[in-house]
């Protein structure tokens, strides 16, 4: 059997194994668990959990992304007393501490953890406000702006006073950046919700944040891993597909894409960024279903498929995604390294899967499901 005839026999049991993976990783809470197998990722993070719940949403799955919604109202409401907290020391000019800020990850029960892991991260209260305002379009059902509506003005809150600070991107890296990826995520999340709360305040925060991205690009007109950066990363796809701070046509958007096909797109797969040594900088499931997402937003559907023929070929014997996949990595000693810290690569990751997910609806919306079977 071709490779490609053996890509479109496993489509069909790898859609149902991530629909099953995710579900039956779920915690009873809401939450979901970013990798079961692998120990540091026991915990659930805003951002991949958006995306997870929104895969489950276009997937059918909408009482998964509502537990999930309803886990994460119930964090903010846990914690929200720190977003006044933040307000005073700001109005105060006083110094802001990493413990102040709300966290990037809890507990499985919605629980801060006492560790030394990056806390200040805002793209996932970004991201939860935009799944939320999926949820409600998708569904017609716009109950819950109602019912999680003090959690909703608290992360606009919070997110209204720290957008422009420096925080740690979704690699958990560079925290003394701003993001262009983590700020299309709060434009996203804003610009989202604000379809049901139709506040000019909100069209305004939008609108300085997206222009604050577009006077930020590179001398070369591209859009920069973090403002002042010459680097590029491939989570700025973020800033066309989902987020829409840019049309995918958009010049600066197009150039961005062309830098990370010619840096990042590497033996079949999308790595983070060129100076990436996690686990040997490899190629990520996750980012590779983005690229291929956006290709099939401009059309470019044969580039689309074979990302997606890539990333289906990338699941072990019982149909897991890995975080990354390592072939081509240019030192293994530093593969060994993290391995010898952490273990294997992740996986399953709930996110891979999520995105793959994404990719065969959007993939299946052009094209009936027997195409690729």
């Amino acid at each position: 059997m071709s490779a490609k005839g053996k890509v479109f026999n496993q489509l069909k049991d790898l859609k149902q194994i991530s629909i099953k993976l995710i579900l039956e990783n779920q915690n009873s809470s809401g939450s979901y668990v970013a990798s079961p197998d692998f120990p540091v990722y026991r915990y659930s993070w805003l951002r991949d959990g958006s995306f997870i719940a929104y895969s489950m949403l276009i997937n059918g799955e909408t009482d998964s992304c509502r537990k999930f919604l309803n886990w994460v109202d119930g964090t903010i409401q846990r914690y929200k007393s720190k977003i006044e907290v933040i307000a005073i020391k700001l109005a105060n000019n006083h110094t802001l501490y990493p413990e102040d800020f709300l966290s990037a990850r809890y507990t499985l029960n919605g629980m801060e953890v006492q560790d030394d892991w990056p806390v200040f991260q805002i793209d996932g209260y970004g991201t939860w406000l935009w799944c939320l305002a999926e949820y409600c379009r998708l569904t017609g059902d716009d109950s819950l702006i109602e019912k999680y509506r003090d959690s909703i003005q608290a992360t606009i809150n919070y997110l209204t006073m720290v957008w422009k600070l420096p925080n740690y991107d979704c690699w958990e890296e560079n925290g003394d950046q701003v993001h262009p990826s983590t700020l299309a995520c709060v434009y996203g999340g804003i610009e989202g919700i604000n379809q049901f709360l139709k506040e000019k305040e909100l069209s305004e925060l939008s609108r300085d944040i997206r222009k604050f991205i577009l006077s930020n690009l590179t001398k070369n007109d591209l859009f920069p891993k973090y403002i002042g950066s010459d680097s590029v990363d491939s989570s700025l796809l973020w800033l066309s597909v989902p987020f829409s701070v840019v049309e995918p046509g958009h010049p600066g958007m197009k150039k961005t894409v062309k830098a990370i096909e010619e840096k990042l797109l590497k033996e079949g797969g999308v790595r983070r960024y060129p100076e990436d040594t996690f686990y040997g900088g490899g190629q990520w499931i996750l980012l590779t279903c983005w690229l291929a997402w956006y290709y099939v937003k401009i059309g470019k559907i044969q580039e689309a498929e074979q990302l997606f023929e890539w990333t289906v070929m990338q699941s072990d014997e019982r149909g897991h995604l890995p975080e990354q996949v390592q072939t081509g990595t240019s030192d293994p000693d530093i593969v060994r390294k993290w391995e010898k810290r952490w273990g294997k690569v992740a996986k399953p990751l709930l996110w891979s899967h999520s995105m793959f997910l994404v990719l065969v609806h959007e993939l299946e919306s052009l094209q009936s499901q027997n195409d690729f079977r």
